[in-house]
């Protein structure tokens, strides 16, 4: 009996990983494009990284909130193909796509209505103001095929080719490296553009990815079978399934992340040299976080499979070990993480104040991702099992309840600065994690 468990858990864990480090990979790619506004922007000045770093704080919570929404269609998607239901998976991309282009219209709307006067507001030196806005500007270059690419790759990875996801993102990572060179530094006959040439790198990589994956849709099997692009009959329906799985997804994801920008607009009142310290960190703290990402996406996938076919029993295994796998791995990183802070802070920047700043943010993150290593697998694992709306009642209570309360009044009460927002942050994520925690024990013991 035991030499069966044995097997039984070897063949999950390779099936898991099958469909993890692909995503991790993806991820890290999509992680990579970031680290690359980042860092050359602050190899450019402090001007260009503080003003790229608050548009992509701003753009963060609303790309990842909207993509939380229209990622519904990978659960959609597991269940239906776990049941066999194969002629809905099409109905479904469809509806995805038309939400995705109604999205970027209204993003695009409001950022030309609102943008400008909501940088006036912060209180931003002149400079900093200018790069956020323009780097904004390019960065809506892209915003429509950003949001399209989200329903195109969960029909891509739920079908089990994460791989072919991981080869389209790294072809990607490189052409965006390239383009972040040339038109921040003002390469090959173009004008310097500094921070603004990383929005516009980015806009324009979405453009091609996009692309790419139009390509693959309609070229290579099993997609062309389903016939994603093509006319759509709108079916209340069907939007309605979408958006009751996708808000509750979005809405969490987007409070989770949010927060992450509203301390990037709390911590601005500091001074250039902490935005660009604060950012540096976050920004290397998002590239560690594609570890837990990855879990998470990858048991959403392999959990709703096995929950859509009825095989409960296969999906509790999926539960133990992607949790077991994730802090396994988070212990590992966490580690070389603090043995390597100064080399890490200087990837950033050339300042030697900013790299001291840096560092101390980091420890604060170390403390956060043993949280994360726990939350973010057990987010994929509750959606695995359409239980969207405990993700968003945690976040709520994690992050808006707890988390910002507490670095308003570590800041203006207690006097801490602008630690106190990296202290709020450790204390909202492992609170996260305890509430996610309860509710899938609550969950599993449900379904037996």
């Amino acid at each position: 009996m035991l030499k069966v468990l044995d097997t039984r858990y070897r063949d999950k864990l390779q099936r898991l990983l099958s469909v993890m480090l692909p995503i991790m990979a993806t991820q890290m790619a999509i992680m990579g494009m970031a680290f690359f506004d980042a860092s050359m922007s602050g190899q450019a000045g402090n001007s260009d990284l503080a003003g790229a770093a608050i548009g992509g704080n701003i753009w963060m919570p609303i790309q990842t909130g909207i993509s939380g929404v229209l990622m519904a269609a990978m659960p959609m998607v597991a269940n239906l193909y776990g049941a066999g239901e194969k002629e809905k998976i099409t109905k479904v991309v469809r509806h995805g796509l038309a939400l995705a282009v109604a999205f970027g219209l209204l993003v695009l709307i409001c950022g030309a209505a609102f943008l400008p006067r909501f940088l006036d507001n912060m209180g931003l030196a002149p400079e900093v103001n200018r790069i956020a806005l323009w780097y904004m500007a390019g960065m809506g270059l892209g915003v429509i095929p950003f949001f399209m690419i989200t329903p195109l790759r969960s029909l891509v990875d739920t079908l089990g080719y994460t791989n072919l996801t991981m080869k389209i993102y790294l072809l990607a990572l490189p052409i965006n490296a390239f383009l972040n060179y040339v038109l921040i530094f003002g390469k090959l006959g173009m004008p310097r553009l500094g921070g603004v040439g990383a929005g516009v790198a980015s806009g324009l990589t979405f453009c091609l990815l996009l692309a790419i994956y139009a390509w693959c849709i309609t070229r290579l099997e099993p997609f062309k079978s389903y016939h994603i692009l093509g006319w759509l009959n709108p079916r209340w329906q069907q939007l309605k399934e979408y958006l009751r799985i996708g808000i509750p997804m979005g809405v969490s994801i987007f409070m989770e992340t949010s927060i992450f920008g509203v301390v990037a607009l709390f911590v601005a009142k500091f001074g250039t040299d902490v935005i660009a310290a604060h950012q540096a960190a976050l920004n290397f703290s998002s590239l560690v976080y594609m570890f837990p990402l990855s879990f998470s996406l990858a048991l959403t996938i392999v959990v709703g499979v096995e929950y859509g076919a009825k095989n409960y029993q296969g999906a509790k295994d999926y539960v133990t070990i992607g949790l077991q796998t994730s802090i396994g791995i988070a212990g590992f990183y966490m580690l070389a993480e603090y043995l390597f802070l100064e080399p890490i802070a200087y990837i950033y920047t050339t300042s030697p104040q900013v790299a001291v700043l840096a560092q101390h943010f980091l420890l604060y993150a170390i403390f956060w991702q043993a949280g994360d290593a726990v939350a973010a697998p057990i987010q994929g694992i509750l959606r695995g099992y359409k239980d969207v709306d405990a993700t968003f009642w945690a976040s709520m209570l994690a992050y808006w309840g707890i988390c910002l309360p507490l670095g308003l009044y570590l800041d203006y009460s207690l006097d801490h600065g602008a630690y106190a927002y990296w202290q709020s942050l450790v204390i909202g994520v492992i609170s996260s994690a305890v509430l996610l925690s309860w509710r899938l024990k609550r969950l599993l013991k449900r379904i037996g």
